[in-house]
């Protein structure tokens, strides 16, 4: 199938019919409403020029139930040198995302994403989860929320398993709210070792839909 066009309507076609590397649609914008629904669609954008819509197949997850915390990574937890925040630094958690790090000379955040992103936060649709060593921030990640739905968009740390504790904190945190799915969109060597796992994009999209329906508050 030929990849779909968009334009001003508010729309995204079937993600089942993206193309073999999971491209959905090019166009549209990054308002708050179309980002609503393509987060409600099982697609997210990944690029601005020209904006780009994607529902990969197979889709990464992390089941809550199911987050493996390494003993190592429980003896800096027992340690407790890290404070948790939530929601008190968005934008430095985003703009930490977006910034050169190890191994990584650019990212796909770009400044449209971050006012997007930020405008999805006003409005109380995106998180983020903060993690400070001596009130320096070092790590942390952000997302959108939808029901019961929680999609990690990008992590970044500065010291040693910050964005690892970071993790762990936020899955806790949606376990105790009662989340149903945490979408990671696609493995990294980190998320498969915290326990992420894959799954064809027709269960994702099954599971999405229950998800959604639920009435969650983050």
């Amino acid at each position: 199938m030929a990849v779909v066009l968009l334009d001003q309507r508010l729309r995204f076609p079937n993600p089942e019919l993206a193309d073999p590397e999971g491209l959905v649609a090019i166009g549209g914008d990054l308002s708050l409403p179309r980002l609503l629904l393509a987060y409600r669609s099982g697609v997210f954008p990944w690029t601005v020029q020209p904006i780009t819509w994607w529902s990969p197949d197979p889709r990464a997850i992390f089941e809550l139930d199911a987050f493996h915390a390494s003993r190592s990574l429980r003896r800096v937890l027992r340690n407790g040198e890290f404070e948790i925040t939530l929601d008190k630094a968005f934008r430095q958690v985003m703009e930490g995302c977006a910034a050169p790090g190890p191994g990584r000379r650019m990212t796909w955040i770009t400044r449209e994403f971050l006012e997007a992103y930020a405008c999805l936060h006003e409005q109380g649709h995106a998180h983020s989860l903060e993690c400070w060593l001596r009130g320096e921030l070092v790590g942390g990640i952000y997302g959108v929320a939808l029901g019961g739905l929680f999609a990690g968009e990008s992590m970044f740390h500065t010291v040693s398993n910050a964005s690892k504790v970071a993790l762990y904190h936020l899955v806790e945190h949606l376990r105790c709210r009662k989340f149903g799915l945490f979408d990671i969109q696609m493995l990294t060597p980190i998320t498969a070792q915290l326990g992420g796992v894959a799954i064809r994009r027709k269960e994702y999209l099954r599971r999405l839909a229950g998800a959604v329906a639920k009435s969650c508050l983050f």
